[in-house]
């Protein structure tokens, strides 16, 4: 495990003036995870690889069970594969140790789950500030950059309510601008307007194409929205612990 220090460095865009793509943010190959259960192996991801450019939008569907949760986590750093490699603007996952690993996230890396996972003893504020906080940022800038976050998606007027003062949707909405407060070169989202109403998801999904457009941001969605999962660049189907093309063009 190497100790070398996490670079504080940009994130990767394609100059308008050329005809270059976008940078590769997102690159996994030979991905396998295989899980032990009882006398057997179980294949859940089987030498699945995939490339996602800055400012690109990929949805990846499938059945319940095909393994869609596992592949975040692989993505996210949050579990290791059996076999293959992660790489996130040209950063192996792999050969960063624990504590480096924790630090690439937090700069890296903005994770929306299906379930929110916020703190419940901190209000929507701090709980959105809290990545910038561990960062080292002062808590003065950290929370004026969480309000504009929470204005974004619609939350500045809550964001001095805990999570239990919230309804399902506001706190999906709390969860997403924790995710982006950190400009992150990669989102990995887990049905993330499966909680919304049509509103507000409208308005999560501009938020996207925003953050898309302007700060080459990649996004990998995980859901069963087929709305949601149409709005994005590309479609893939996890199935057999295989992506396949589903469909291309925005």
């Amino acid at each position: 495990m190497s100790d070398r220090a996490i670079p504080e460095e940009t994130h990767a865009m394609a100059s308008p003036a050329t005809d270059e793509p976008p940078a590769v943010m997102l690159a996994c190959h030979d991905l396998t995870r295989v899980y032990r259960e009882g006398p057997q192996d179980v294949t859940v991801l089987d030498g699945l690889s995939l490339e996602v450019r800055a400012g690109e939008r990929v949805a990846v569907v499938g059945s319940s069970g095909s393994g869609k949760t596992t592949l975040l986590n692989l993505l996210g750093g949050l579990d290791r594969p059996t076999r293959g490699d992660v790489r996130i603007a040209g950063e192996s996952l792999l050969e960063l140790g624990s504590a480096e690993l924790g630090h690439f996230r937090n700069r890296r890396i903005g994770f929306v789950y299906q379930f929110h996972h916020l703190l419940a003893e901190f209000t929507a504020l701090e709980n959105v500030a809290l990545p910038l906080i561990v960062r080292g940022l002062r808590k003065k800038a950290a929370e004026s950059r969480a309000r504009e976050l929470l204005a974004k998606v619609g939350m500045a007027p809550r964001a001095d309510h805990k999570p239990g003062e919230l309804s399902g949707g506001e706190r999906q909405r709390v969860a997403i601008a924790r995710a982006l407060v950190t400009d992150p070169s990669l989102v990995l989202m887990d049905e993330p307007t499966g909680n919304l109403d049509q509103t507000t998801a409208a308005s999560i999904l501009a938020l996207m194409d925003e953050l898309a457009r302007t700060t080459a941001c990649a996004f990998v969605v995980v859901t069963h929205d087929p709305a949601l999962a149409a709005h994005q660049d590309r479609v893939l189907k996890l199935d057999g612990g295989q992506l396949s093309e589903q469909r291309t063009g925005g």
